[in-house]
């Protein structure tokens, strides 16, 4: 029993001290300071002009004698004058930037330190195309205007199979008597990574094929041409397991008519430009259908293109079909990465190799693979050492045609 309850008079219970509280809790008092600090904000962010939306400001004041007046006509003593300030303000002024740089002004937002920076005027990769060779130039007389966009056209005796050549007549001359290799790598287009590896690490000489679906594939085929490559364009036909298996949209199909055919190959020959040739994508069924076929190689010889085929189907009859066109041809002896794996890649080189020396002339064919890339590149510096040339697909299609 405590000493209250004892002093207490009996039959009345003590009074207990009632602590101070504060008519409002801890949350409630964060919930209304952050309620103010958001209308205080939306008040200057909608009320308040601030067009530079923080951005460093310097401020200057002019005197009313700084401002300019009529110049009067200076005297010898203040040529001189004039003279030695330009001296001195030349002598304060920063260098001129270097070729291809230029100087950059970063202003610490929170000191306002200022520091010069020297960059590139353009980035390299940017610049592809744009001051290289003329082999990145599209001439505009090789179009033909279709309602799907520009196509390639043979005119003036000029076709794209030999205007878009990456090796000109003395260079086919000099491997004439040398057995030659050309290397294909397609797929291309879909995947940027991708094909700026194939773009950058490949030789030149590797002709590089792209497919029509690529979201910017004009400007990578550009790059590609600007780095000397010759260029495919993959077209995709119907294959035996179609449509399980689909080649992409707008495929050539051997049950639709030629004239639909015809506009779907438009389609595709519109995607991009500057290209030697088209070859198959899939395509087992069609490229053996000679109905299917012909009308796609009559339009290769009308637009002056080469055709490559991809080798996968024996019962091709594209061979037939370009001869009897006089399309400029080729057929691919060896899939180089059918077994993805450095082991069998270097296997199916050393068969390109043996066929080349064989027959003169051998086309093998790779898919963009990392491991492809890796050892085709490896593969190629000591090519020469061993007596082979690796040459663009058109002088491979030309030799075998002089052949």
């Amino acid at each position: 029993m405590t000493t209250d309850e004892l002093s207490a008079p009996l039959g009345r219970k003590p009074v207990r001290k009632r602590k101070f509280r504060l008519p409002f809790s801890a949350t409630q008092t964060l919930a209304t300071a952050f309620t103010l600090f958001l209308g205080v904000f939306g008040y200057y962010a909608i009320f308040t002009e601030n067009p530079l939306g923080g951005e460093p400001v310097a401020r200057l004041t002019i005197q009313p004698d700084q401002l300019a007046a009529p110049a009067s006509p200076p005297d010898g003593k203040d040529k001189e004058k004039d003279k030695a300030a330009a001296a001195s303000e030349a002598a304060k002024a920063p260098p001129a930037d270097p070729a291809g740089q230029r100087t950059v002004t970063i202003i610490d937002g929170s000191s306002g330190a200022r520091k010069q920076v020297v960059v590139p005027s353009e980035a390299p990769e940017d610049k592809a195309g744009a001051e290289q060779a003329p082999s990145g130039a599209v001439n505009p007389k090789l179009l033909e205007q279709t309602r799907h966009g520009a196509v390639p056209i043979a005119a003036d005796g000029l076709k794209p199979f030999t205007a878009y050549a990456a090796a000109s007549e003395v260079d086919r001359e000099r491997v004439a008597s040398v057995p030659t290799i050309a290397i294909v790598v397609g797929g291309l287009g879909v995947g940027a990574a991708k094909t700026n590896d194939a773009i950058m690490k490949l030789p030149a000489a590797v002709t590089l094929a792209f497919t029509p679906y690529g979201a910017d594939a004009a400007k990578l085929v550009e790059r590609a041409r600007a780095q000397r490559h010759e260029v495919l364009l993959q077209v995709p036909m119907e294959p035996f397991e179609y449509p399980d298996s689909d080649p992409g949209p707008q495929t050539l199909l051997t049950s639709v008519s030629a004239e639909q055919n015809l506009d779907r190959l438009y389609w595709h020959l519109s995607r991009f430009q500057g290209y030697v040739g088209i070859m198959n994508f899939m395509g087992a069924r069609f490229v053996t259908t000679d109905t299917a076929l012909s009308p796609v190689m009559r339009e290769a010889a009308k637009r002056g293109l080469g055709y490559l085929d991809d080798g996968t189907s024996p019962r091709s009859v594209a061979a037939a079909l370009a001869a009897g066109q006089t399309v400029p041809y080729g057929k691919a002896d060896v899939s180089i990465d059918a077994v993805p794996t450095a082991l069998e890649i270097d296997r199916a080189l050393g068969r390109l190799e043996a066929l080349a020396r064989e027959n003169g002339n051998a086309i093998g064919t790779a898919s963009a693979l990392p491991i492809s890339i890796e050892r085709i590149s490896q593969w190629a510096k000591t090519l020469q050492n061993r007596g082979l040339a690796l040459v663009p697909l058109t002088t491979a299609m030309l030799k075998s045609k002089s052949g």
